[in-house]
């Protein structure tokens, strides 16, 4: 309880007999008690604020309308725990003006019902006895809230353009699709990361791969969920990456796959104002489908990717401009130096 208090999340339900152990978290935090009571969920003026349905068979789930609540917010306990269930929850309720909640026993259960049917429930009753179940439920929510964000991406003039030779350059295969426009955020340099576009966008040259982004070498760094960098090489399937579009518009993808093969590479340079001498730099695969995004041109023809091999020093490019100085992937104030 002190974990989800120093979280932000105060409301807690206790059973009836318990009032007195309520009214002791009361006076040691701001707490909002709520109190089961012969499968009704009921405030400390015994007002009732939800009612509790337990559901074991696919009968008694039929039979969950919303019709049929006695109250604005429900409460549904499946006893016997699967993921269709809930998909078939989040179906029912859809328009209506009920509020409905799960009991999860977990973290990854309470990811489920939020998630299902990309709609979710409408919150869950996190039922656990460990602080780690409740400081991980907490930062789910932190990287959905990320998500949800508008990034402030930064202009960039390409100022060199140079081949590189070979190196080790990493695509990463997501399990979800891009669209045009979408891609990384990829660096040399976690001060200043370019938005490396998907392999979306149909090609003379190979098959569009709406799930792939031909990211960079090894050394570069990826954003990735919470504020935080990681190195390509470190990515693997079931990591989470962001994505970002060309306005700005993040959301958090699953990596599937990480494909490492030795290709040629090509040297980017760029720098947000000429009279300063902070440079960003990137390393791509010479190649045509490799691509950057450039800013948005304020019209309705929108050019949403510049192809590596027909980039020219003068062309504008998207950045996200960050801290420079990382460590294990975050932020910190600390003096470097970078070149």
């Amino acid at each position: 309880m002190t974990a989800a208090v120093e979280r932000g999340w105060n409301t807690f339900i206790f059973g009836s007999e318990h009032r007195q152990l309520a009214d002791d978290w009361s006076s040691i935090a701001m707490i909002n008690p709520l109190f089961i009571k012969e499968g009704e969920v009921l405030d400390s003026g015994s007002n009732r604020v939800a009612t509790i349905f337990q559901v074991s068979t696919p009968e008694e789930l039929q039979q969950l309308q919303p019709e049929n609540a006695r109250a604005e917010n429900i409460v549904i306990d499946l006893l016997d725990w699967q993921i269709i269930p809930a998909e078939n929850i989040v179906a029912a309720f859809q328009g209506s003006q009920k509020t409905v909640f799960a009991i999860s026993n977990t973290p990854s259960e309470a990811q489920i019902f939020l998630e299902a049917l990309e709609l979710g429930l409408g919150g869950v009753v996190l039922k656990v006895e460990e602080a780690e179940a409740v400081i991980e439920l907490k930062e789910y929510f932190d990287r959905r809230n990320e998500s949800s964000n508008v990034l402030n991406l930064t202009k960039g003039t390409v100022t060199k353009i140079q081949v590189a030779g070979m190196g080790d350059r990493v695509c990463v295969d997501l399990c979800s699709l891009m669209k045009p426009g979408e891609g990384l955020l990829v660096g040399s340099f976690a001060r200043g990361l370019f938005l490396v576009h998907s392999e979306c966008l149909e090609s003379n040259y190979i098959a569009s791969r709406p799930f792939r982004v031909n990211a960079g070498p090894v050394h570069a760094y990826i954003s990735v969920p919470g504020g935080k960098t990681c190195y390509l090489s470190e990515l693997k399937a079931g990591k989470e990456v962001m994505i970002a579009d060309q306005k700005g518009h993040l959301r958090t993808a699953i990596v599937g796959r990480v494909k490492i093969e030795t290709r040629p590479l090509i040297l980017v340079e760029a720098k947000i104002d000429f009279d300063d001498q902070m440079h960003y730099s990137i390393f791509l695969q010479n190649a045509e489908t490799v691509a950057l995004v450039p800013p948005c041109q304020g019209n309705g023809m929108q050019k949403v990717a510049v192809p590596v091999t027909s980039l020219k020093v003068g062309d504008e490019v998207l950045l996200r401009i960050q801290g420079a100085a990382r460590h294990t992937g975050i932020e910190i104030q600390e003096f470097i130096v970078e070149n």
